[in-house]
């Protein structure tokens, strides 16, 4: 494997790609063929198996390729599975690729050249999407930019993971994903990030994400926002905000909150309803 050398320092390898996978075997070949064609070849791919019971490990152990480290873990969740892959990296920058995307050949060549020329640690792209085959256009909330994103991150979720590519200190001084969040970990962690660091935005799109199938986290857990809004409380005491963005994050707590309270409440579940209902009152004068 080639050595590049970045700002004076010779690092290789310079990336070190994660691909988290839980019984993909259909899929998972063409997220990690997508990282092996890569025009840019100084990178580690470190795939993690969280507990598949297909065939998944069969398919990536006889790849046979000496970029390639495969790990299992007994099942834990998409954020253990990506921690994982962070701590057993050994490249200077981090990128991720979810087991149902794929990359086009130049992505890791392009955010080379976008690391070379910036100041910024962390760095995302445009994406394609395309559900059950058919390409679909995102709507305008899921636009994406770069620069101080933290507003535009709080409704949703505004990075995706497959097209991110992070500095490793910034893991050293953020933390990781949280194994607690089973999904929004990736919301969790980008409004962590991006209350101290400033983003890297590439405006043609280096990735194909691919959704509609049945086992994506999305569709397997209902009320995502109950997440984002555990998420959230985190940040209300962040040092790294402006009163701004404080107050738009108490505000989006409390609309996350009232949506929540009232689809528990039309459906019966009054507990959970007056928890939101009780976190919306104790905020109100936050």
């Amino acid at each position: 494997m080639g050595e590049k050398e970045i700002r004076g320092r010779t690092i290789s390898p310079f990336f070190s790609v994660i691909i988290p996978v839980f019984n993909r075997e259909k899929i998972v070949l063409r997220a990690v063929q997508s990282v092996l064609n890569q025009t840019f070849q100084d990178f580690e791919l470190i795939v993690i198996d969280d507990g598949s019971a297909d065939q998944t490990a069969d398919l990536i152990k006889n790849l046979k390729d000496s970029r390639l480290s495969y790990y299992y873990q007994v099942n834990q969740g998409v954020s253990s599975a990506r921690n994982l892959g962070i701590a057993k990296s050994k490249g200077e920058w981090i990128a991720f690729l979810d087991s149902d995307d794929a990359w086009h050949p130049e992505k890791l060549e392009i955010q080379l050249a976008e690391i070379e020329k910036s100041h910024y640690l962390w760095h995302h792209t445009e994406e394609l999407w395309f559900r059950n085959g058919e390409k679909l256009n995102p709507k305008k909330k899921h636009r994406k930019t770069g620069g101080r994103i933290y507003l535009n991150s709080l409704p949703l979720c505004v990075v995706s993971p497959s097209t991110v590519c992070i500095h490793k200190n910034i893991f050293k001084e953020i933390g990781v994903f949280d194994p607690l969040l089973t999904v929004a970990e990736d919301y969790d962690l980008w409004l962590r990030i991006s209350a101290r660091y400033e983003i890297g935005f590439y405006e043609k799109p280096l990735i194909d994400k691919y959704g509609g199938h049945a086992d994506q986290l999305s569709k397997t857990f209902h009320g995502m926002d109950r997440f984002r809004v555990r998420a959230l409380k985190k940040q209300l005491d962040s040092p790294f905000l402006t009163l701004e963005e404080k107050k738009a994050t108490k505000n989006m707590i409390l609309e996350k909150a009232r949506i929540l309270k009232e689809g528990y409440d039309k459906h019966g579940k009054t507990v959970i309803a007056d928890y939101y209902q009780k976190l919306a009152e104790n905020l109100k004068d936050y």
